[in-house]
């Protein structure tokens, strides 16, 4: 089987080499680092499966233009991806499928003062979103309010993220840890591939503000098939029959994330799409044919259960000095490649990279590589995945050094 993998980042790295296991793969427009990158367009590829890796190609209808030359594609239509493209569209469908999740307002640049009461009305966690999409990184959690006004008026008056702020959904906010859980779907079931923890801030200790994603690992010791189980059916099984109410065909990922309040799992956010980087952490560590289960997601009859192998992954974010906020300098040769690639277990998956002149390897994005390192145990992992992080290097290059430090010293369940 042919399968095309859409996107440039490190998740379509990680797709096209799990993928790659069973499969020819081509990435379009890929990067650097991806083998099989191609220029040429998806609708000008001959392929038996297109899989869309990004949001903003799913939001703006890829996979529906692609569905109707007739191509098999594993990925939601528009209105499906509006999960992703609108958070009040989201919180709205959440509501009707009776999934919980934290209370919420959302409010327009003429409903300034409105935001602001609302906001005043929440007590001491305050979350602050861009309704449309801004990369992972149209989100403030605060517990300060002055703080909070602030980001709202940022986001409304179209400083902050243009158009995709102009509405926000102003949130109060949940406390406990993380929880991703990607599920793929074929319209009508989902099966849960393995969970993940997703380290979003930029600084070790959770500091700084929300970036896509600095690291990722897989499994979450305290995370055990019950749990999962609950989360299937309180979340992900509502929320796609609530989709069937609205007449979508919703064939692709659901990725949930969720937040493990004292009073069980809540609903943060949907995305339409793998996360990045828990593919990275996630995919990996499949052991059964991933080309035959997204095929069969795609042509709405799922039937797989996907097997996957007892070791844990752990991934590490390298990035440029700047991100997330920018600008991010490039064209800084990256060194240490080779040798880190050669850390027993470890997979480097590029994002951000590009060559030069002569033809070396060069950092061109905020996010550059995704260090992935597999292992009997995440403690084990992380080690590898920080020995291969360390010989990497070019100038100003920045990560966390904590990711999985505590899930690491946990026990599963």
């Amino acid at each position: 089987m042919k399968v095309c993998i859409v996107g440039s980042g490190a998740r379509e790295h990680a797709l096209a080499e799990v993928l790659g296991r069973t499969a020819e793969v081509v990435v379009t427009p890929g990067n650097a680092g991806i083998p099989g990158s191609s220029a040429v367009p998806p609708n000008e590829i001959d392929a038996d499966l297109f899989v869309i890796g990004p949001e903003t190609p799913l939001v703006e209808g890829l996979a529906d233009r692609l569905r109707a030359m007739g191509k098999r594609v594993f990925g939601p239509g528009a209105d499906g991806a509006q999960l992703e493209g609108s958070k009040e569209w989201m919180k709205g469908l959440l509501e009707e499928a009776g999934v919980p999740t934290a209370r919420y307002g959302a409010f327009s640049a003429d409903q300034m003062d409105q935001a602001l009461a609302f906001l005043r009305s929440l007590a001491g966690l305050y979350v602050i979103k861009t309704d449309g999409l801004a990369s992972g990184k149209g989100v403030l959690v605060t517990e300060n309010l002055i703080d909070a006004e602030d980001d709202v008026r940022a986001k409304l008056s179209g400083a902050a993220f243009g158009d995709a702020g102009r509405r926000v959904v102003i949130e109060e906010g949940m406390t406990g840890p993380e929880l991703s859980v990607l599920a793929v779907c074929d319209g009508q079931r989902a099966v849960a591939l393995p969970p993940a923890q997703d380290h979003k801030r930029i600084f070790d200790g959770d500091r700084g503000p929300n970036t896509g994603g600095m690291g990722a690992y897989s499994p979450v010791p305290v995370v055990g098939d019950a749990l999962i189980g609950r989360v299937m059916s309180e979340a992900v099984e509502p929320t796609l029959a609530a989709l069937v109410k609205r007449g979508i065909d919703y064939r692709g990922v659901l990725y949930a994330g969720l937040m493990l309040t004292p009073d069980g799992p809540k609903m943060l956010e949907y995305n339409c799409r793998f996360g990045d980087p828990e593919a990275q952490a996630v995919l990996p560590r499949l052991t059964s044919d991933l080309t035959e289960l997204l095929a069969e997601a795609a042509d709405g009859s799922l039937t797989t259960t996907p097997a996957v192998s007892g070791d844990a992954a752990v991934t590490v974010v390298l990035a440029t000095e700047r991100y997330p906020e920018g600008p991010y300098r490039v064209g800084d040769r990256i060194q240490g490649l080779e040798q880190a690639a050669a850390v027993d277990g470890v997979t480097i998956f590029h994002a951000g990279t590009a060559r030069d002149d002569e033809g070396r390897l060069v950092t061109a994005g905020g996010r550059v590589l995704a260090v992935t390192a597999l292992a009997p145990t995440l403690a084990a992992a992380r080690r590898e995945a920080y020995d291969a992080a360390g010989m990497i290097s070019w100038p100003g290059m920045q990560y966390r050094h904590d990711i999985a430090s505590q899930a690491a010293k946990e026990r599963r369940t």
